[in-house]
């Protein structure tokens, strides 16, 4: 994310690593995740402690959406129909997008968060 003062805040964290794909139906699915997230001490799915569970769910994005591209804008508009974070679930999401060699860039519209105007850009790599 990009504050108004050009600040850029990491979220996830600077190593942040992901997949996204988007088929011919025009579903997408995107995760992103903290790399450095601790691993449950004791190696079982549904028993870690508070904290090794806050940190999971809190360093982990995950959704799935219906998309459509309007090329003639250069956006994206989808609506999550599942997601790890259950508010998100309907919401309509707009993007501005770009491509530059084998990187793909995602811009959102301004938005306030804690009275600080941001901008979340998202910069996806092609690899392999």
């Amino acid at each position: 994310m990009r504050k108004s003062t050009g600040e850029v805040l990491y979220p996830l964290g600077p190593d942040c690593a992901g997949s996204i794909l988007f088929d011919a139906t025009g579903v997408l699915s995107a995760q992103l995740m903290r790399p450095d997230r601790p691993k449950f001490s004791s190696g079982d799915i549904v028993r870690g402690t508070d904290d090794e569970i806050r940190a999971a769910y809190q360093g982990f994005v995950s959704f799935w959406a219906k998309y459509q591209f309007d090329e003639s804008k250069r956006e994206l508009t989808y609506v999550i129909e599942g997601s790890l974070f259950p508010n998100r679930v309907g919401h309509t999401n707009l993007r501005f997008y770009e491509f530059e060699g084998n990187k793909l860039t995602f811009r959102t519209p301004p938005f306030l968060m804690a009275g600080t105007e941001l901008v979340g850009v998202l910069i996806w790599e092609r690899v392999g």
